[in-house]
């Protein structure tokens, strides 16, 4: 919009709200910051958040992705997680990564709105599945790749999947909101 003043011209720009690869910014960034604290988290008896997911998850509720795009920061997730895997077989994230994405993908933008109160616990739910779906397929696949006992699958490995499910929710859900405050987006997304 360009006004006239004083014989000068003086041009208003709107701020700028992105176009239409600002995803690709949100998600590279999250991912980064994600990736950082993988490297530096330590393990509390023998768990540690999956930071990966958590961010990606934050990513997804944030701008909304297509399935195909998900399935990209899947796949980008991976690329993360394998050099920094502290698994007997990190290559198992190809798989794994991508189901999560695309779970969370789905439960964002096919599901109603998930509230309580006033409070959008969206990212909580999504973070909490979507960590199960991506870790119930690592662990299916660490077990199969390295002919793990069913004993040490049911009683060991999926319950390490659930308290990382119920840590990534918690994580998720507090750092939804600042992270939405950050990007500056609008509305409950």
């Amino acid at each position: 919009m360009e006004l006239e003043k004083n014989e000068s011209e003086l041009t208003i720009h709107d701020k700028n709200k992105g176009g239409r690869y600002r995803w690709v910014t949100i998600t590279t960034l999250l991912l980064a910051i994600g990736a950082i604290l993988h490297l530096v988290s330590p393990n509390i008896g023998g768990v540690t958040p999956n930071w990966t997911i958590a961010m990606y998850c934050i990513a997804i509720n944030l701008t909304k992705p297509t399935l195909k795009q998900s399935f990209g920061i899947g796949l980008v997730a991976a690329a993360i997680n394998i050099p920094t895997s502290k698994s007997a077989f990190p290559y198992g994230n190809l798989l794994s990564e991508p189901i999560g994405a695309i779970i969370c993908t789905l439960l964002v933008c096919h599901t109603f709105n998930m509230t309580l109160g006033k409070l959008n616990i969206k990212p909580a739910v999504t973070g909490f599945i979507s960590t199960v779906a991506s870790g119930m397929t690592f662990i299916t696949i660490l077990k199969v790749v390295l002919s793990l006992p069913l004993s040490v699958y049911l009683y060991a490995m999926i319950p390490v999947v659930f308290t990382v499910a119920a840590a990534n929710a918690a994580i998720t859900q507090i750092l939804y909101f600042p992270a939405k405050k950050l990007f500056d987006l609008k509305g409950d997304q």
